[in-house]
């Protein structure tokens, strides 16, 4: 099921001429839907992005399914969705990059176990030094995502996903 749902996406999804409006129009939506939300979450009940209920986690990673739609970032999907749930806008934030680790160590195994034999030593190199640098880089950046995230909510990023995607909906159709 899992191969045919990769084929699928590679198939159809990264086709940039069915991917790129989906994009645009993504974005968008997508950008409108964070601004409306943000301003309807309700009241936080969890504030520790380490210590919240089994159930509450489970909930908040169903809504990583909503980063299959192409243009869905999967950590605004999962910070909007943990705000939805009653979990604090920081806390939502923190855990959303703590889900991320599991999320993504996954996708590179299963990328690995089909590729990986046909890697030569030099970009298995080449990917252990990416892999370290992305580290680094992503503990600053989430650092200051955190202050700005405490700060602003998701606001600026919404109006953000709202211009980008009329100017990819613009570059489309010139």
């Amino acid at each position: 099921m899992g191969v045919l749902i990769s084929k699928w996406i590679n198939s159809t999804l990264l086709n940039p001429t069915i991917a790129m409006p989906v994009i645009a129009a993504s974005w968008v939506v997508g950008g409108i839907v964070i601004l409306l939300l943000e301003r309807a979450a309700p009241k936080a009940h969890w504030h520790d992005g380490e210590r919240l209920p089994l159930s509450k986690a489970f909930q908040i990673g169903l809504c990583q399914v909503l980063a299959l739609i192409p243009g869905t970032s999967r950590s605004g999907a999962t910070i909007l969705g943990g705000e939805m749930l009653g979990v604090d806008r920081v806390a939502a934030t923190k855990f959303t990059f703590y889900l991320a680790v599991p999320t993504m160590l996954g996708a590179t195994v299963f990328e690995l176990y089909k590729k990986g034999a046909g890697l030569t030593q030099g970009q298995s190199f080449n990917i252990a030094v990416g892999f370290v640098v992305s580290f680094i880089v992503a503990y600053v950046v989430i650092r200051q995502f955190l202050v700005i995230v405490a700060r602003y909510g998701l606001t600026p990023f919404g109006w953000y996903r709202i211009a980008a995607g009329l100017a990819l909906a613009a570059y489309i159709w010139i």
